[in-house]
């Protein structure tokens, strides 16, 4: 203890030199863990971003220009399809009354009807262009816009149904739209195009059906989407020789004989009949019988008079307002 006492100095260095190694040791220590994570964690970051510098989309200048050039490309490829569909674009739906609207679908379906009529297409009397609800009511006056602009396409459809011939309108289908029903359309931020969809049932031969659906997918005004088709035979039971047409064979005149007796007609004479001659009586020549296996003739005839009965689901699209791209 005396020494203690007398080496004050000595102590108190001592204990202050041990307390510091203490406190050095426990830095060091700590001070050393924070690099063995450190050089971990860049180790790991130095490992991803080699990966990366071989991927082809790593954000080099070379990179990032093409990238640059291939977002310019394609806005302005979309630019241009968005013109391309302005044609179909009604610059605004005609705002019409309740009783406007009625008065326009009674011209419409009377029109509709007539072109009927001329090419003989049976059509129900229930027939009502699809708006077969109005017949008794008014559409409300926030519809009628929109129906206003169906209209005009169904109108069309039907039209062009009446021109290729088909036999008989089975049936004309139109789904409810929700302004019919007090709600408001709201489209979404991707979508460019609202489909209205139209359901159409027909009878027809294989000839208007394919003079309808070809007229439907060139434009005119309005764009239509084929959704689905669906054909089948109107005859359910196959075919049978029965049901086969043939023309009418034609007579053929019996061979004159000859005034001459030797066989021969001069040009541009008739022959004469002998004295007391009965007048030769025209043979009727057979009708050509089909080559003995052969039975393409019959098909012919059954299978071209077949119709078939066509389930169309289509959409009239009304083309929204072209969007500002970014």
């Amino acid at each position: 203890m005396s020494w203690i006492k007398d080496n004050k100095f000595m102590v108190a260095l001592g204990g202050g030199t041990l307390v510091g190694a203490i406190l050095l040791y426990i830095a060091g220590s700590s001070a050393v863990t924070r690099y063995e994570n450190a050089k971990a964690d860049f180790e790991t970051a130095a490992g991803e971003a080699a990966a990366f510098e071989k991927t082809s989309l790593y954000p080099k200048p070379e990179n990032r220009d093409g990238k640059s050039k291939a977002l310019d490309e394609y806005r302005k490829a979309a630019e241009s399809l968005q013109a391309a569909y302005g044609a179909f674009r009604p610059k605004e739906l005609k705002k019409l009354s309740p009783q406007e609207f009625t008065d326009q679908l009674k011209a419409v379906n009377d029109e509709v009807r007539a072109a009927f009529a001329t090419s003989e297409t049976k059509v129900s009397e229930a027939f009502f262009c699809g708006f077969e609800k109005y017949k008794t009511s008014v559409a409300s006056g926030s519809s009628t816009s929109i129906l206003n602009y169906e209209l005009a396409g169904i109108k069309n459809l039907m039209l062009a149904l009446s021109k290729s011939g088909v036999s008989e309108l089975k049936n004309l289908h139109r789904a409810s739209l929700p302004e019919e029903e007090g709600r408001e359309f709201k489209a979404a931020d991707s979508d460019v195009a609202r489909p209205l969809p139209v359901e159409i049932t027909f009878l027809g031969s294989e000839k208007s059906v394919r003079e309808f659906i070809s007229s439907i997918v060139k434009p005119d005004g309005q764009y239509v989407v084929i959704r689905s088709l669906r054909i089948s035979n109107a005859k359910k039971d196959p075919p049978r020789a029965a049901d086969a047409k043939f023309d009418k064979p034609v007579a053929k005149p019996a061979a004159a004989e000859n005034v001459f007796g030797g066989g021969f007609v001069l040009p541009g004479e008739e022959p004469k009949p002998e004295a007391g001659a009965k007048p030769a009586e025209a043979a009727v020549a057979a009708p050509e019988a089909p080559a003995a296996g052969d039975s393409s003739r019959i098909l012919a005839q059954v299978l071209g008079n077949e119709e078939v009965m066509v389930f169309l689901r289509l959409d009239l699209m009304q083309f929204l307002p072209a969007k500002k791209l970014p």
